[in-house]
């Protein structure tokens, strides 16, 4: 395996914990600010939408940059986001931090995928970006836990200072073991990185992203509310029950990898239906302990068991301009973790109760499992004529930069 993507997976490591971490930590920060529930969710659904900007802003502004630079300067933009969510003196300043750290999350993630499924060969390509995402798993497995019990023991903020120095060493792990890969080039401008939209491909790649992962965070952003006031676990419990999250995520994300570099469509297609199954049961089963603790785990592997296949089907249909649409695909995953947050928040506003994020978070990954469908019988009739014209087959369109 080329060191490469242990360095990209240190990075999705850090990154992915500044984004997962507050999770479990939401009752704590909106305490020590004073706020409700609904907008403690903010700081949560405003990262996302910032990784929506980023991954498509920042995206765009260095696509012809060299990405080794481009992903240190990025590290460096989170390392400075989580210094000023970690020292915030209110609630304003911390939705600053969680902003500025998220600019960075989209790009890294896009350009990331784009330069892992470069290191290998074209039929490991799924495999690649999913040895990248292993960092965000693991984040999910060891990080999020240790830092939800880091924050309850000192304080929240002692969390994401250590998520700071996290970002310190993960920039070090960029900049030793990332090889110096040169940007898409003059070859590739930003307008040819735009003509992968044309594809519709694309769109509707974009929309299952959006929506099945709306769904699953959806239930998920307050997960922390469902299991201490609905299942009846105590605070001091949820830490470990995020490792049996973070576990499903591990083991998703290495099956839909592997089942991905044979079948993009047919794993994608089962995941999905799998998962909006898991969130339909979830609901009138959340006050069971012994249920709820096989469903996270079932929920966490099966919606992030999408994500290798999501990414790499992006890429194989935008063709020979993948970068921006890989950055595109970031932000359609946190558009809907935005969307998902948005909406459990409305829910629970509405006093509909800590289960009502779950019942949302099914309707919208039915639709996705819809789309996906959908999407799939349309790229059946349409080959060879999907991917976009002109570009290769798309079993082997993501270029080796």
């Amino acid at each position: 395996m080329p060191l490469g993507l242990v360095a990209l997976a240190i990075g999705a490591f850090g990154i992915g914990l500044t984004e997962f971490v507050i999770m479990g930590l939401l009752p704590d920060v909106a305490a020590d600010f004073a706020v409700s529930e609904a907008t403690a969710g903010w700081l949560i659904s405003g990262y996302a939408l910032s990784v929506v900007v980023g991954a498509l802003g920042i995206t765009a502004a260095t696509v012809r940059l060299p990405r080794k630079p481009v992903l240190m300067g990025l590290l460096v933009l989170f390392v400075i986001g989580n210094v000023l969510t970690a020292a915030a003196p209110d609630y304003t300043v911390a939705m600053i931090g969680r902003i500025v750290a998220a600019l960075c999350h989209g790009a890294f993630f896009g350009i990331g995928a784009v330069v892992a499924s470069g290191l290998v060969p074209a039929a490991k390509r799924a495999g690649a970006v999913a040895v990248m995402f292993t960092g965000l798993t693991a984040a999910n497995v060891l990080g999020v836990p240790f830092g939800t019990f880091l924050g309850q023991q000192m304080g929240w903020r002692s969390t994401f200072w250590a998520i700071s120095i996290i970002g310190v060493l993960a920039l070090i792990g960029i900049a030793a073991l990332v090889p110096a890969v040169r940007g898409a080039g003059p070859e590739v401008s930003l307008r040819g990185e735009l003509s992968a939209f044309r594809s519709g491909q694309v769109w509707l790649s974009l929309l299952v992203t959006m929506l099945a992962f709306g769904g699953m965070f959806g239930a998920f952003t307050y997960i922390a509310y469902t299991l201490t006031e609905v299942t009846g676990f105590a605070s001091g419990t949820v830490p470990w029950l995020l490792v049996v999250f973070g576990t499903g995520l591990l083991v998703g994300n290495w099956a839909g990898g592997r089942l991905a570099d044979r079948s993009i469509d047919g794993t994608l297609v089962t995941f999905v239906a799998v998962l909006a199954v898991i969130l339909g049961v979830f609901g009138p089963l959340a006050g069971s302990p012994a249920a709820t603790v096989v469903i996270l785990f079932l929920m966490g592997g099966f919606g992030f068991g999408t994500v290798p296949g999501l990414q790499t089907r992006i890429m194989r249909y935008a063709g020979g301009a993948p970068t921006l649409a890989s950055g595109a695909n970031i932000g359609a995953f946190n558009a809907g973790n935005a969307l998902g947050a948005w909406a459990g928040g409305v829910g629970i506003g509405a006093g509909l109760g800590y289960t009502s994020p779950i019942w949302i978070g099914a309707a919208l990954t039915s639709t996705a499992l819809i789309v996906m469908v959908l999407a799939a019988v349309v790229a059946r009739r349409s080959r060879p004529a999907e991917p976009r014209s002109g570009a290769p087959e798309p079993v082997d369109t993501v270029p080796a930069h």
